[in-house]
């Protein structure tokens, strides 16, 4: 399935024998979330996560976009420590209060500000794993400021990769800021598969999951 990650289970097995158990927290939060517009990682997509930080033993993994903490509770459940980035600060407070309210609250550092500002207070750090769940429009900008933090055989994640399916729709009758979004997609996507640093494979997985593994 993956070339650093053994299993010997086919993703669609992987998908329908991991079955999220949420607690009434996390519970709420999803419900939230739904409620409030507010962008989380889809049921299927967290599944597929999950199972790629357990199999590659993730350990210490980067995020690219807290918004309510509510992928990063769910990775740090997997005995994982998360350094997160929000610039959003409504976003930003309402993640710290529900990180505090889980039994996870040691294992994740949550850090305010624009991702591509705030690099030199984790220049210093290695991770095994990059989530990146932002700004689509600057996915390529994240990958390439922040995986030479990588360690050998590291992982990075990106979510919203068909972007609600928009990538094969006909752009024509989009506004302006929507097509240039798609297109951007578009081109991050390219560079990916020829990306010769990382071996990429691209998921129809909730809005679809790219895994780029590096070299």
């Amino acid at each position: 399935m993956i070339n650093n990650i053994k299993s010997k289970e086919p993703l669609e097995g992987i998908l329908k024998n991991n079955i999220l158990k949420f607690d009434d927290y996390l519970i709420s939060m999803r419900k939230y979330a739904i409620e409030n517009n507010v962008p989380i990682i889809k049921d299927d997509g967290l599944i597929f996560l999950k199972q790629i930080i357990k199999l590659s033993n993730a350990k210490e993994i980067l995020e690219v976009g807290t918004a309510i903490g509510y992928s990063a509770i769910n990775m740090a459940s997997l005995n994982a420590h998360i350094t997160t980035i929000e610039r959003d600060e409504k976003m930003y407070n309402m993640a710290i209060e529900n990180i505090n309210n889980t039994n996870n609250k040691e294992n994740i550092d949550v850090i305010f500000g624009d991702a591509l500002e705030v690099y030199d207070k984790i220049k210093n750090k290695n991770f095994d794993l990059i989530f990146i769940d932002a700004a689509k429009g600057q996915y390529k900008k994240f990958f390439e400021l922040y995986t030479p933090l990588l360690n050998k055989n590291g992982i990075v994640v990106c979510d919203n990769m068909t972007f609600h399916n928009l990538l094969d729709a006909d752009t024509s009758n989009m506004s302006r800021s929507l097509r240039g979004l798609v297109n951007k997609l578009k081109m991050f996507t390219d560079y990916l598969l020829d990306n010769d640093d990382f071996e990429t494979s691209i998921y129809n997985i909730g809005d679809g999951i790219a895994i780029s593994i590096k070299k």
